[in-house]
């Protein structure tokens, strides 16, 4: 699941700029990877993490992602959905605005 299309090219410019960084961050994501969650499971946990953490970097990253990999926008949907009984309404809808920026 170390699948970067698509991503910002600030992203690269900070992977090229600070080297070691960027390797850790690979080993850490790798390892994370390996377990019994298929693919399609550990996007929509991803995207459920980073909904619930309010880092809306992380949503539009994890939507790219999801979308890359065939997950379908109903799919997305729910999972924003399913934060609001945690989250509450009006954060709810402001992770809805960043999934949007990416569905559109």
């Amino acid at each position: 699941m170390s699948n970067n299309k698509g991503a910002p090219k600030t992203y690269y410019e900070f992977k090229a700029r600070f080297p070691k960084l960027a390797e850790a961050w690979d080993l850490t994501r790798d390892a994370s990877a390996s377990g019994p969650l298929d693919e399609r499971t550990q996007l929509l946990v991803k995207l459920g993490v980073s909904i619930g953490a309010m880092r809306e970097g992380a949503v539009h990253s994890a939507v790219r992602k999801a979308l890359q990999s065939g997950i379908d926008a109903a799919s997305i949907e729910q999972t924003v959905a399913l934060a609001a009984s945690t989250l509450g309404f009006p954060s709810t809808v402001a992770v809805w605005t960043w999934v949007r920026d990416v569905l559109k």
